[in-house]
Formats: structure tokens, C-alpha cells, sequence
């Protein structure tokens, strides 16, 4: 895509701040694959996927107009952050996430906190790829246990173990591999 006017995201902030109808324009075409990635990898379907994304740029535009955004990171972290938060509480209010929205509103006061929010993101991202790494059966075992919130009865039935102190000492093991991959590479320079 050819940035052409807004080759920085000042001249973004600019081009919005200037009422350049083109500017959002530009915005809501920049960006939308990465949120579009995020939800759909998250239980989302696309037509979430651009309200959520609607949202967060609304969320990003009102903040420019009324000169209150004080931007620390690129937009596309802010974006991705605003929209992160926006997508944890809808999951929260539809019951597909193991979180109540308390805990959700919870996690979205720390919005101000970008150094922190950017360093979580970080996080989330060796931790997504270490569980990509893992493999299976562990990667579903441990989804079926930290995120479904499935019993060990249910897991032991699922996987065919003899009983749920084999599948609790299968989780152990997996849980060891996953904190070794992502451990080698959260230590690693970012």
C-alpha cells in the first residue's frame, strides 16, 4: 500500500487533527489486518473483527480531536492495545473467555501504562508463539485446562488417559516444555 501523504503516523495525527477525511481513510485501511488477525485468532469472526477495529480507531480519533492523546508508542501499538482491551471484554460479556467483565474493566484501567501494556504485549507474543511450538497434544491439553477451564476428569476422557493422575502429570510436563520455549525466548534481546 502506498503511504504517499501520511508516511508517519505524526502526519496521520495531523491529517486527522486537520479534518483530512483521507487521513482516517488511510488509518482504518493500515491497520485492520493485524486486528483483523488478532480477533479471528481469538474466537472472533470478521464482522467482529471490523467493529472492534472501528471501535478502537473511533476510540483513537476522539482522543485526537480533543488533543488528549498523548501517544508514548506508534499508533498501530496504541491501536492494537485499545482494540486488545476492547475484544478481552467482549469475550468477557459473551461468556467465551474465563473472565468476568470485574476483571476485564480491571484490566482495561491499566489503558495509561504503555511502557507496561507494550512489555505485556511482548509477553503475549512469546507466550502465543511458545505455544505454537509446543505442539500437540500438549498445546490443546493445556488450552483445554488454563482456557476452557475443563476439568482433569474431562481431559483424562478426552485424550484417552487411564485416569486424571496421568493427564494431571501429562499437564505438568507440557507446562514444562511451554515455560522452557518461552523462557528462551523472553530472556533472548528483544
Amino acid at each position: 500500500m502506498k503511504k504517499g501523504l501520511y508516511e508517519t503516523d505524526e502526519a496521520i495525527i495531523e491529517g486527522i487533527r486537520s479534518d483530512d477525511d483521507r487521513a482516517l481513510a488511510y488509518l482504518y485501511k493500515l491497520h485492520f489486518p493485524m486486528i483483523s488477525h488478532l480477533i479471528l485468532s481469538n474466537s472472533g469472526t470478521d464482522d467482529e473483527a471490523k467493529d472492534v477495529y472501528q471501535e478502537g480507531v473511533i476510540v483513537f480519533y476522539e482522543k485526537v480531536k480533543s488533543g488528549s492523546l498523548e501517544l508514548s508508542c506508534q499508533i498501530k501499538t496504541y491501536l492494537y492495545s485499545v482494540c486488545r482491551r476492547l475484544w478481552l471484554k467482549r469475550l468477557a460479556e459473551k461468556g467465551r473467555f474465563a473472565v468476568n467483565v470485574d476483571d476485564a474493566e480491571n484490566y482495561l484501567m491499566l489503558e495509561d501504562d504503555v511502557p507496561q501494556q507494550e512489555e505485556n504485549e511482548r509477553r503475549f507474543g512469546v507466550m502465543e508463539e511458545a505455544m505454537n511450538q509446543l505442539g500437540e497434544p500438549c498445546k490443546t491439553l493445556l488450552e483445554d485446562y488454563y482456557i476452557r477451564m475443563q476439568n482433569m476428569q474431562d481431559i483424562t476422557d478426552r485424550f484417552g488417559y487411564t485416569n486424571t493422575d496421568t493427564a494431571k502429570n501429562q499437564k505438568y510436563k507440557c507446562l514444562q516444555r511451554l515455560k522452557k520455549l518461552f523462557f528462551a525466548t523472553y530472556q533472548a534481546p528483544a
